[in-house]
């Protein structure tokens, strides 16, 4: 896909990756219908876009709750009756909770299920009817590495997020031989976003991301390659986050005793946290902004050093290795 131009939807686009990826379309030059609960975050990010893309009049904010298929389903007519057409969608949209499977309240968990699994079941059946019907356009799904690894006092999520990947592996067979039209799943590490300040917290204890964490411009930067040049799969979290997944097909048991470790250590226990439902039922209980403060740009900038220093470290001692050959 050429981004310059296409009209492109994102869900989520209030905050975390759905908001820094608007910000990189916009970049670009897409058009964008931007979709999230609250209309006041959605019209900053419109003027973002604004400023980003150096032109007005490309952005249409569209207030939706992506569980409602019938408001998805009007988003994406008031998409193609604003620009003309309709080239890609980014389900984006998500919704976390903590707490372990038998002290959560079913309500919670289902809404976690109807935001991230439903929400995206909507939007593939508001994209993909006039994808195929223009024999072109992508659908994005973003998962999470929790969708291949699953992660403990964290149900809900893990199980929409591994759905998701089942969706998008169903999709793309049942459009083969559809000229034009792809489905590709991005999966993310942890990353540094509102989400754990908006989410529902049974378990006692204050959530925040396990190491290592990267930034929501990251992701952005896959989604976007993704929308213009689909794959299958393809994971956002650098050398770690590929090796996470390679070991967890060598030695699943170990990775995943090995997550399960770094969300318990994560689980910071500073005392009785009062139980919450967070942003699941009722927006805005966490800022409307990319990252959610856990500095995850400083930490790449520390990986990216660190890996600076053992490549200049590799490389001297293969010179001095060399060398020594030499006499």
């Amino acid at each position: 896909m050429r981004i310059d131009g296409s009209v492109i939807v994102v869900t989520g686009a209030s905050s975390g990756i759905g908001r820094a990826t608007a910000v990189a379309l916009a970049e670009q030059g897409a058009r964008l219908a931007l979709l999230a609960r609250r209309e006041d975050a959605l019209a900053q990010v419109a003027r973002e876009c604004a400023a980003a893309a150096g032109a007005g009049d490309r952005t249409l904010v569209v207030p939706a709750d992506v569980s409602d298929a019938d408001a998805v389903e009007a988003a994406a007519r008031a998409t193609v009756e604003h620009f003309g057409r309709l080239d890609g969608w980014v389900n984006c949209a998500a919704v976390t909770m903590f707490g372990s499977l038998l002290d959560v309240p079913l309500a919670d968990l289902r809404r976690v299920l109807e935001v991230n699994l439903l929400g995206y079941v909507h939007g593939a059946r508001a994209a993909l009817p006039r994808f195929v019907a223009q024999e072109a356009g992508v659908l994005v799904n973003v998962s999470s590495l929790l969708g291949r690894i699953a992660q403990p006092h964290g149900s809900a999520y893990t199980m929409s997020k591994f759905a998701i990947r089942g969706l998008s592996v169903a999709l793309r067979e049942e459009l083969r031989g559809v000229r034009g039209v792809s489905v590709s799943t991005v999966l993310p590490a942890a990353v540094d976003t509102p989400i754990y300040a908006a989410a529902a917290n049974h378990s006692g204890r204050v959530p925040q991301p396990p190491p290592p964490v990267y930034t929501a411009e990251r992701v952005a930067r896959v989604i976007v390659r993704q929308l213009r040049r689909p794959r299958r799969e393809v994971v956002a979290g650098g050398l770690l986050g590929r090796a996470f997944v390679l070991q967890h097909v060598v030695a699943p048991r170990v990775a995943e005793r090995v997550l399960a470790i770094d969300v318990e250590r994560s689980l910071r226990r500073d005392g009785v946290v009062p139980a919450t439902s967070g942003a699941l039922h009722v927006p805005g209980a966490a800022p409307a902004a990319v990252d959610g403060g856990w500095a995850g740009a400083r930490r790449e900038r520390r990986r990216r050093a660190a890996g600076l220093v053992a490549a200049a470290a590799g490389a001297v001692t293969v010179a001095a290795a060399a060398r020594r050959r030499a006499r």
